[in-house]
């Protein structure tokens, strides 16, 4: 059965679209520990993200790169933290998250709820933003 990764990125979901290739997939996090949290997903289902073949996982964070330095511009935040949990879609997956301090990137806080629109408006400032 399909993951719910799977499903964003064959459309049958929708999501709010940052960038994609031939292998990778980046959209907005719909319960973002912060405002901007993107998640960059292989096309290909591997449920553990170090199953993945070394040039696989090497192109997935040059893809991933690649976005975080779009949210860099687009959200202010002295960085973009990443993480890879694993726990909660079995389809490896990368978390970048705009931060300012380590604790907004803590995932046992309460998630945000913003609204499709909002949703839609930061994914507009983060594809302006991506080359």
């Amino acid at each position: 059965m399909p993951t719910i990764f799977s499903k964003i990125i064959a459309g049958e979901i929708p999501s709010h679209k940052i960038a994609e290739n031939d292998e990778f997939y980046a959209f907005l996090d719909i319960n973002p520990v912060a405002r901007g949290h993107v998640l960059v997903v292989p096309k290909a289902e591997t449920d553990y993200i170090f199953d993945l073949d070394d040039d696989v996982l090497g192109r997935m964070m040059s893809f991933a790169k690649r976005v975080a330095e779009a949210q860099k511009k687009a959200i202010p935040s002295k960085r973009i933290g990443i993480t890879v949990i694993g726990l909660e879609v079995p389809h490896a997956h990368i978390h970048l998250i705009p931060i300012n301090k380590e604790s907004d990137i803590y995932f046992g806080k309460e998630k945000l709820k913003p609204s499709q629109e909002e949703l839609a408006e930061v994914a507009g400032l983060i594809r302006n933003e991506y080359k």
